[in-house]
């Protein structure tokens, strides 16, 4: 059987922030309850108390830089 693939947050070299960490628990909990478009996500997210890094409320364009951010090697995202 073959090891089970681990993706780039996984194999992370440094513990997630708080705010990473509320910012995934709040999208678990989006998706949850099945909201999967962009429009619904940001629109869950405004309705939480979890903000952009930046401050202020997410727009689509906010969100999709800041998980392009999360996602990136280097200091701001996974390695």
């Amino acid at each position: 059987m073959s090891e089970p693939r681990t993706g780039a947050l996984q194999s992370a070299d440094r513990a997630p922030t708080s705010y990473e960490n509320a910012l995934a628990d709040e999208l678990e909990r989006v998706f949850g309850r099945g909201t999967h478009d962009l429009p619904g996500v940001v629109a869950a997210l405004n309705d939480t108390g979890v903000r952009p890094a930046h401050g202020g409320d997410w727009t689509e364009d906010s969100f999709t830089t800041e998980m392009a951010r999360l996602g990136a090697p280097g200091e701001d995202g996974p390695r």
